[in-house]
């Protein structure tokens, strides 16, 4: 039985927006089944063609979180709304850090109660490969994503990392 299968793409909803997925799925598929592939998917547009790119780190960064920056949190507080929602939804604590030299000895200092809570990490600010890796080899046994926490702070109302986030609310 062959495990190797191309089937066609259908269009569901076309805003006018879209472009192809052809192009997107290009890297993944061998050369032998490009060859086999529809005519179609040949003609890739060139501005989403510079847009793929080998999943590499330099490829993520840098990383921004707009609205967040390095800071105390001490006068910060959870809107009761915010309070309710996380007690509600979030089971796990989570941990928000950027690479700069604060946030590096905040986890430092942290790891341990970081690791009995099973917190998980989003790295919210770096600019460099050698930030990530900073970031990295203090952060061993702990899981810690890349991505702009612009929008989960914004929902949240913080302005400042590095904090831990929990059911009852924000702490450094």
């Amino acid at each position: 039985m062959n495990s190797s299968v191309l089937a066609e793409l259908a269009v569901i909803y076309d805003s006018g927006h879209t472009r192809p997925l052809a192009p997107l799925l290009s890297p993944l598929l061998s050369k032998k089944t490009q060859s086999t592939a529809p005519a179609e998917s040949n003609n890739q547009n060139l501005s989403s063609q510079s847009l793929l790119g080998p999943a590499t780190l330099s490829n993520l960064l840098p990383i921004r979180s707009p609205g967040l920056a390095v800071g105390d949190t001490a006068d910060s507080q959870l809107n009761p709304e915010a309070l309710a929602r996380l007690a509600q939804g979030n089971p796990h604590p989570f941990f928000l850090i950027g690479s700069d030299a604060v946030s590096v000895e905040w986890l430092a200092t942290h790891h341990d109660t970081l690791k009995a809570l099973g917190a998980v990490g989003m790295l919210v600010q770096a600019d460099t490969e050698a930030d990530v890796r900073r970031v990295a080899e203090v952060a061993q046994g702990l899981s810690i994503t890349m991505g702009s926490g612009s929008d989960l702070a914004a929902a949240l109302g913080i302005h400042h990392y590095p904090v831990l986030i929990t059911r009852d609310g924000i702490r450094q």
